[in-house]
């Protein structure tokens, strides 16, 4: 299996990723939460342009993947699981459940130190929100994600498996949960008591600095709640509030030379948790 595994990796996560963009963008088309402000042929070609981009650079610089580095791992007795007896199935569901933490925890980072947001506002800079949006990240940050990733596994030590099943649900809750897609409160309700839902990340993606810097989660809504940075909804509701920054608020700041350059024009601006304008949540906003 773990064999197997490691020799169609590559095939089954871009299988993955590709079924799960289709369902989305027919999904977008079918019921939009919001009308989009900018061209979307545009905005695709430079948010795909830097997957691809990115695609290339982590295996220049990365040839072995998360999943192999877990294969190596568990063959050297590397990391936690590894180390002890755990039943199989129990391990599987520890390991994505830690590794989703410590994306949560990375996403805390590069909100908290100013020159880590240099890299990681290009992603937030984006004037619409769709499920693009959520592959849209600096070269510099998948690298130094990338990075993290491989001391958690290697900390960690989670079975092969697991890794792949991470990267899998990773990839499509991001653009799931990016996706300009409409579902029932009732549903959304439902769903956010576990996972992140659509309504829920867009509050992070609100041009008011609070908002951005609440809802960090990809995956599983439970750290938000926990370490208390969850806001339910944005204060001008879903159609009224504005995506994007105070600043690069140009349709040619999209294109992606403008994008790959964000992280060295102007200051680190306002926007590091350190600086926002911290308010008391209210009952509703807690809930």
């Amino acid at each position: 299996m773990e064999q197997w595994i490691l020799e169609n990796e590559p095939v089954i996560r871009l299988s993955f990723f590709f079924g799960v963009l289709l369902l989305i963008a027919l999904w977008e088309i079918a019921a939009p939460r919001r009308a989009l402000s900018m061209s979307k042929p545009v905005r695709w070609a430079s948010n795909l342009g830097i997957v691809a981009l990115n695609t290339v650079v982590l295996r220049l610089l990365f040839p072995l993947a998360a999943v192999a580095f877990a294969a190596v791992a568990a063959e050297n007795g590397w990391g936690l699981l590894n180390l002890i007896e755990i039943h199989p199935l129990l391990a599987l569901v520890i390991a994505i459940v830690v590794l989703d933490f410590f994306i949560w925890l990375q996403h805390v980072m590069v909100h908290a130190i100013p020159v880590l947001w240099r890299l990681h506002r290009m992603h937030h800079a984006d004037l619409d929100y769709d499920l693009t949006t959520g592959a849209r990240f600096h070269p510099l940050e998948i690298v130094l994600s990338m990075g993290i990733k491989f001391a958690a596994i290697l900390l960690l030590g989670p079975p092969v498996l697991a890794v792949l099943l991470f990267e899998i649900i990773l990839n499509a809750m991001a653009m799931f949960n990016h996706g300009n897609i409409r579902l029932p409160l009732g549903l959304d309700r439902l769903l956010r008591l576990l996972v992140v839902t659509p309504d829920m990340h867009r509050v992070h993606h609100s041009v008011q600095d609070d908002e951005a810097n609440s809802n960090f989660g990809f995956n599983l809504s439970i750290w938000d709640r926990l370490f208390g940075t969850y806001k339910a909804q944005p204060d001008l509701g879903h159609e009224g509030m504005q995506i994007g920054l105070d600043r690069f608020r140009e349709q040619r700041d999209n294109t992606l030379p403008q994008m790959l350059v964000q992280p060295f024009i102007g200051d680190a601006g306002d926007y590091a948790i350190n600086r926002r304008s911290w308010k008391k949540p209210t009952r509703e906003e807690r809930s």
